[in-house]
């Protein structure tokens, strides 16, 4: 038999396949090309950055997410999009500055404002992930819009389960008008059980679900966010007027209930966590535990001043968590600035995803960073909101509030007391400058607040 060029290559490479085992592997089976991993992105709700017993909160443990924070990566210096919740939700979605949309200028959305919503052809991680051939799923708090066009399934998500406004009582699942506020995907469900839990058994489920595809979970937690309530009931507030909304967010509560509510929190990430394990996805899973601003008048922000609503480091600085065995090494703390898009950013590489064609990502790739592989990197991020307006560079934070004017040096007072725009005017005027050039580039900001 004459034996031809074709056919003396297809015998080699059948050869090749014959004898490749655990001793005598081909080249091309000894450099396999890592499976994408699967995406788990925790946020937590109003959570301030010492809340967390690994972050310095005094008066209860966080047991699961210490733990999470030992078999990974740990930030100090990590920022929200925003120091509310929608214009940092539709910053991490979008990986955009909230103030490049729409719905990113509503401080936050009210449960009154059927008006706007997130555009419903801007792409978003979800979007982007899907179009590599990912499964994803939202469940938790939307809160980007209440239309259906606006909603999350019109976003990229194969599922949702979860709320879409802002706050939900967590026994009756009932939003700040006292309307009914869980849905399943488009439809209105009933459901028994605490808010806090109803997630996390859902994630749970989700997780453990037999698939063929990677998985991409946003898993938004409203907790620890007010009404004040565990398992037992804690506060009940009735809604009579559509005005009583904001008031009624500064009623009532205790330390020792949103001690038991962080607790109920802590035991969900641990459920979680548990399920991977127990699935055997733990080291093909990039999770990520943030908040979406700084807490409230419950939590510990030590050393720093202000809280949820303000630009002074309480409301913007908040935990930040992040795990991949095998390839994110474990128990380190980075001092590398990091906010809201990148986490965005960094999903999107991880997956081998893009970004959308006219669609520039705000956030950068954290990995090498995360993966130790490139040193801790100085960065500018720009925050407004309302009649505030804030820059950080380096260890440099310019603050305006109203007529009011700030430069601090967050190096020698974290607490944001010192004024030193006197003493260094070149910084001073440079950020200000730099802060009038990036708002520019936004869309003129709302008057008032919503």
């Amino acid at each position: 038999m004459k034996l031809t060029r074709r056919k003396f290559i297809a015998g080699l490479s059948a050869g090749a396949t014959l004898f490749a085992g655990p001793g005598n592997r081909s080249l091309a089976s000894t450099t396999p090309k890592p499976s994408r991993p699967n995406v788990i992105f925790i946020l937590a709700d109003d959570l301030g950055w010492g809340d967390l017993s690994c972050y310095g909160r005094p008066d209860y443990r966080t047991p699961n997410l210490d733990r999470l924070a030992a078999q990974g990566v740990r930030f100090t210096d990590a920022y929200s999009g925003s120091a509310v919740c929608t214009p940092t939700r539709c910053a991490f979605f979008t990986g955009r500055y909230p103030g490049r949309l729409k719905i990113g200028l509503v401080e936050p959305l009210p449960a009154t404002n059927h008006d706007v919503g997130l555009d419903p052809g801007h792409p978003t991680i979800a979007s982007l992930l899907k179009k590599v051939g990912y499964d994803t799923a939202l469940i938790g708090k939307w809160h980007l819009g209440f239309r259906p066009e606006w909603g999350p399934n019109a976003h990229g998500f194969d599922e949702f389960f979860g709320v879409l406004a802002g706050a939900a009582d967590y026994h009756l699942h009932k939003n700040g008008l006292g309307q009914p506020d869980l849905y399943e995907n488009l439809t209105p469900v009933e459901r028994n059980g605490y808010l806090t839990d109803l997630f996390t058994e859902r994630a749970v489920s989700y997780i453990t679900k037999r698939r063929t595809a990677p998985f991409y979970l946003s898993l938004h937690y409203t907790a620890p966010h007010w009404p004040w309530q565990d398992r037992n009931g804690g506060e009940r507030v009735t809604f009579t007027d559509k005005k009583i909304e904001p008031v009624a967010m500064g009623r009532g509560g205790s330390l020792k209930l949103y001690a038991e509510m962080m607790s109920i929190l802590d035991e969900g990430v641990g459920r979680v966590m548990q399920a991977l394990r127990t699935a055997g996805l733990e080291r093909n899973t990039l999770v990520i535990f943030t908040s979406d601003n700084g807490g409230e008048r419950f939590s510990y922000e030590w050393p720093f001043s202000g809280e949820k609503g303000d630009l002074l480091e309480g409301g913007i600085r908040v935990p930040a968590l992040i795990r991949w065995p095998g390839t994110i090494p474990a128990n380190r703390v980075t001092h590398q600035m990091a906010i809201t898009m990148d986490w965005t950013a960094t999903i999107l590489t991880a997956a081998e995803g893009k970004p959308a064609e006219g669609y520039p990502l705000d956030g950068i790739d954290l990995l090498p960073v995360l993966k130790g592989t490139t040193p801790v990197s100085q960065r500018t991020f720009f925050w407004r909101i309302y009649d505030q307006d804030a820059v950080r560079q380096g260890n440099w934070k310019y603050f305006r509030n109203g007529e009011r004017r700030r430069l601090h040096d967050l190096s020698v007072d974290e607490h944001e007391q010192a004024d030193f725009s006197l003493t260094k005017p070149d910084v001073f005027e440079r950020l200000a400058s730099e802060f009038q050039k990036w708002d520019q580039q936004m869309l003129p900001r709302l008057r008032g607040r919503d």
